[in-house]
């Protein structure tokens, strides 16, 4: 597969299923940013870890969950971002 097939390929992704599946973009990003907002606020100072990066995914999966509940693996993703989080964070030091 090269770059142009690789590109048609995510074209078609995110203007059929994807979109169908996941809702709008801009809509989904902007409740993804909010919510990334509301947990900077929260972490303050701490710089950002590892295991804040799984907060991150998780929150992009959350934002899908509620755009389409029905639609399991994201579920799954959220508790397997949700151990691979708590595994990292209980191998950092404090």
């Amino acid at each position: 597969m090269n770059r142009r097939d690789i590109c048609e390929a995510a074209a078609e992704l995110i203007g059929g299923d994807r979109a169908a599946q996941h809702g709008d973009a801009l809509v989904g990003f902007a409740a993804i940013a909010r919510i990334m907002d509301a947990l900077d606020v929260v972490r303050g100072a701490r710089p950002r870890g590892a295991e804040d990066h799984a907060l991150a995914m998780i929150v992009v999966k959350l934002v899908r969950a509620s755009t389409n509940p029905r639609h399991l693996d994201n579920w799954i993703d959220i508790a397997g971002y949700a151990a691979l989080g708590g595994e990292i964070a209980s191998e950092s030091e404090p």
